[in-house]
């Protein structure tokens, strides 16, 4: 592995587009391949993208001995970009929804370059040509085989009812020479090339071996089967491919870009530039990301974010590529290319992470590695040992010892686990729940603690007029609207709470002058000609403005979490004004959510004991307050050594603490923060998506474990009938690809998974 790491400086990075590869033994057949040829390094294969890239050096292998070499295991590949250092980007001609940059790699990608694995895979013999990619299923290079097979076992089935043995044994050895000859050329390929315990070794073998004892017919049903497994995969894996790429459905093909004299004209969306101005009409889709210059709407943004209740959006306001526009028309900045908005990044991530393996993944390919040759040994002596020690004729134990070699592929046993990652990954991006790869999505199911972030976590991230308390003889708008004037032009926090406030309220603007700030205590105005200061209590007591019966009030919203602001006009007390960072709507069902599946959980703030207190009470949670960054680092560390840990914040202020847990999770911080930073990310902005994240990684484990207990189960169950002789070499292969399509639907299951489906998960 280090070699291959320190060979990653060196040389041009090249991409190509690798037709054919439906399952993770082709991902091991490819690497095994390439690893082998001279000056090539960085080898990275990604399934779902179907994109190889590597890194050639100077007098080593070339780009056409790479194409040659895979062509050669039965591959087609297309060249993409080729980039000349690790920081451009390679890009896929006119996709812009699969960028993928070199330079953004994630630890788990760095591990997994130089993992190289052992030979194990299945038959992709007759690799379509890239035009297959258009036709239907039953029209493809794959398809067309499994047709002239069927023919002609089906042909040779009719005519042995009418005719003798001896007249349509020829027409089954037929079927199966016609298997053999793609079959058995890569078979060889492969074992040049590394791989020399696939299953195109196991089966020829197999069919050989039967055709010479006589057993023609199921010979010819063995590669029957086989080529219809292979057929069957091949769709399974299209299928759970196009749940990624729908998600390029949601970017608009066109845009109406504005001209600089105000007309418009419509130009691909991928072609849009940063800076340029489009119009979006209502029930468009917008088409870049982007800034609101004019207009005000609703806009869906469920098709991103799965959030499902419209957002209003105006002047100033940032808009996602995909979204839709609800009732007003916008004039909307580009801000962000094509390549690089946030339905391309969603994209990029997802294919980036599915290219990444989970520790179960890992194991379970370690030991395919030692399943195949054992097995081979295993039906060695099934051949060899029973004539000798159980009687059996040489005709039975050959045909046995057969049958076990088929048994051997662990097609299905490999395959279960990055069929379900990949199913379970694509089903939480298309609702807003973005991982980074299989090892994130499996711990996040078995965590016992989630720790919150407070401020832009559970609550809003800025402050709200919670209440207004006048003296005797004003009101509160009379309050409001001295505390507003005297807060003109500020931009503290509390400041545009108080404006905000007034200007739900419809409070008119008053007059104001001689704006000045007591720094660190209070702002002062004259509003409509009275003296004005808005600030602290203890700068009220200063200035001479006793606080009465309002004193009492005052310890009671402070007690509440809440910070009190009192209005002093012409010396004397106006009224008080509470404040507070509010929790999210959705907050207290997030956590309830989270205890309902057996997790608790704590917040983490930087923030007082008596806010963190009061808020952390609402909500039903535990609380440590007062925290420096370097004390959250060390409260992690705590909650880790009693097990696994969810960490939740802004993906800002947070980055040491979410880099610290077992999981990092991004939430509140913006769609940019979101995608770039942690280990996860909620992009709908809500706390219950933290317990919808727990619920997706334990569905999608479940269905791991699922999958490896059909792959285990049915060889198991039919090793023992093999060996005792009710089952024989085509219920053998029937068996491998019986289990291997079965795990493959039942992955396929993940792509409909719904929150609401998920027992424990609350909907606020």
């Amino acid at each position: 592995m280090d070699s291959v790491r320190e060979g990653e400086s060196i040389g041009e990075a090249v991409s190509w587009r690798v037709e054919g590869m439906d399952c993770a033994s082709c991902v091991a057949k490819v690497e095994s391949a390439l690893q082998r040829l001279p000056g090539v390094s960085g080898v990275v294969v990604n399934l779902v993208a179907e994109r190889l890239t590597l890194r050639l050096s100077p007098g080593g292998a070339d780009a056409a001995t790479v194409e040659r070499s895979l062509a050669s295991i039965g591959y087609t590949a297309t060249p993409l970009t080729a980039v000349a250092n690790p920081s451009a980007r390679v890009d896929r001609p006119g996709d812009h929804g699969g960028t993928q940059r070199d330079d953004h790699h994630h630890d788990d990608h760095s591990h997994e370059q130089g993992e190289t694995h052992g030979g194990f895979g299945h038959s992709h013999a007759d690799h379509d040509d890239p035009a297959d990619a258009a036709k239907p299923w039953y029209a493809t290079g794959k398809a067309r085989l499994v047709w002239l097979l069927g023919g002609l076992v089906v042909g040779a089935y009719a005519l042995s009812l009418v005719l003798p043995d001896r007249l349509t044994y020829p027409l089954f050895l037929a079927a199966t020479l016609v298997a053999l000859v793609p079959f058995g050329r890569r078979a060889i390929a492969l074992a040049r090339a590394g791989t020399p315990f696939s299953i195109e070794t196991l089966m020829v073998t197999a069919a050989v071996g039967a055709s010479v004892i006589g057993a023609a017919e199921e010979a010819a049903v063995v590669v029957l089967l086989f080529a219809l497994g292979e057929l069957l995969e091949n769709v399974a894996a299209g299928r759970a491919r196009a749940g990624i790429k729908a998600l390029a459905t949601l970017m608009p093909r066109t845009a109406l870009r504005v001209r600089p004299d105000g007309s418009t004209e419509e130009t691909p969306s991928d072609r849009l530039a940063v800076g340029d101005l489009v119009l979006v009409r209502p029930g468009d889709r917008v088409p870049c990301d982007g800034t609101i210059r004019e207009g005000q709407s609703a806009l869906d943004e469920s098709p991103v974010t799965g959030e499902s209740v419209p957002v209003s959006r105006g002047p100033g306001e940032n808009v996602v590529a995909g979204s839709i526009n609800a009732d007003g028309a916008l004039r909307v900045q580009v801000t962000r290319s094509a390549t690089d908005n946030t339905i391309a990044r969603i994209i990029r991530m997802v294919e980036e992470a599915t290219a990444s393996r989970a520790p179960t993944q890992r194991f379970i390919e370690r030991f395919s590695n030692w399943w195949t040759p054992g097995a081979m040994i295993v039906s060695l002596l099934v051949i060899l040992v029973p004539p000798f020690l159980l009687g059996w004729d040489w005709w039975t134990s050959v045909y046995r010892g057969l049958a076990v070699l088929l048994i051997a592929c662990p097609c299905a046993l490999v395959i279960s686990v990055p069929a379900a990652m990949a199913s379970g990954l694509s089903a939480g991006a298309r609702r807003g729940l973005l991982i980074k790869g299989g090892a994130a999505l499996e711990e996040i199911g078995t965590a016992r603690t989630v720790a919150f972030d407070k401020t832009g976590t559970l609550t809003e991230g800025r402050p709200k007029v919670t209440d207004i308390l006048p003296v005797q003889g004003m009101t509160e708008v009379d309050v409001l609207t001295l505390a507003a004037g005297a807060e003109q032009g500020s931009s503290h926090p509390l400041a545009k709470a108080v404006l905000a406030e007034a200007e739900a309220r419809g409070v008119a603007a008053p007059q104001v002058s001689e704006q000045a700030a007591v720094p660190g205590k209070a702002v002062t105005a004259t509003v409509n000609g009275r003296k004005v200061s808005v600030g602290s209590p203890r700068h009220a007591a200063e200035v001479g403005a006793s606080l009465g019966q309002l004193a009492e009030a005052v310890a009671r919203l402070e007690g509440e979490g809440k910070t009190a602001v009192v209005v002093v006009a012409d010396g004397a007390p106006a009224g008080v004004l509470a404040l507070r960072d509010e929790p999210r709507g959705d907050a207290v069902a997030g956590v309830a959510a989270l205890s309902r599946l057996g997790i608790r959980s704590v917040m983490l703030t930087g923030d007082n004991a008596r806010t963190g207190a009061a808020i952390a009470k609402g909500l039903g949670l535990d609380v440590k307050a007062e925290l420096l960054p370097d004390d959250k680092l060390r409260e992690i560390g705590a909650l880790r050594s009693s097990g696994s840990v969810v960490m939740v914040g802004d993906g800002i202020n947070d980055a040491p603490a979410l880099a610290a847990a077992s999981v990092g999770v991004a939430m509140g911080g913006g769609t940019d923060v979101a995608l770039e930073t942690a280990d996860a990310a909620v992009l709908k902005d809500r706390v219950t998506g933290v317990s919808e994240l727990v619920s997706l990684s334990r569905a999608t484990m479940a269905n791991v474990k699922t999958n490896v207990a059909i792959a285990v189960g049915l060889k198991a169950v039919f090793l023992v009938t093999t060996l005792i002789g009710v089952t024989g070499l085509w219920p053998a292969i029937l068996a491998d690809t019986g289990a291997t399509v079965l795990v493959t639907l039942n992955a396929l299951r993940l792509l409909g998974w719904r929150p609401s489906e998920v027992p424990g998960t609350h909907h606020a």
